[in-house]
């Protein structure tokens, strides 16, 4: 492998690691304000993000806990696929890239991209239902704005994965004949 393709591959390691330590420190942020949620729901619209959902709180707690539990949840699988990433890339021999745990998780993060885009889907309809019977969450369109994105690219991420799979048991019968 070149130098070039080698220092891009670790500048996208080191890439791959700042996105996943701002993914775990929002989905941390957003854990620590959803416990005080439940302790102290005045102090809600202090914290992270100016999350402030104390109108929904206020009209219906199962609502209030229901649509937070989308946003943690999206959050947490997002940390989740970069470490997911990290892991790959870690693991990776470049020299012979093709082997069962680089197909296996090639898929596993097809599946949490998937989930990802499938979650944010289901989260922003139920949002905008809910907009329909009173409740205005109008800053939390961040949360699952990218749900067709990820769906995309959950799609696209997965047939890799089933190619690399087929070309690792063509790899296989070719080093049998061989």
């Amino acid at each position: 492998m070149s130098k070039t393709n080698n220092f891009v591959f670790w500048g996208l390691y080191a890439i791959a690691w700042l996105i996943f330590v701002g993914l775990s420190i929002e989905a941390g942020a957003l854990l620590v304000n959803f416990f005080f949620s439940i302790y102290n729901p005045e102090i809600i619209r202090n914290l992270y993000q100016k999350l402030d959902l104390m109108a929904m709180y206020n009209e219906s707690r199962l609502t209030f806990y229901g649509v937070y539990s989308f946003i943690l949840i999206i959050s947490i699988l997002k940390a989740v696929l970069f470490y997911a990433v990290i892991h790959l890339m870690h693991k990776m021999n470049l020299s012979k890239p093709f082997n069962t745990f680089v197909s296996k998780q090639i898929l596993l993060i097809s599946y949490f991209t998937l989930s990802i885009g499938v979650l944010s889907h289901v989260a922003r309809q139920i949002v905008k239902s809910l907009m329909h019977h009173g409740f205005v969450p109008d800053n939390l369109n961040q949360f699952w704005a990218d749900s067709g994105a990820f769906i995309l690219m959950g799609g696209v991420i997965y047939i890799i994965a089933i190619i690399f799979k087929k070309g690792i048991e063509i790899q296989e019968e070719n080093e049998l004949t061989v």
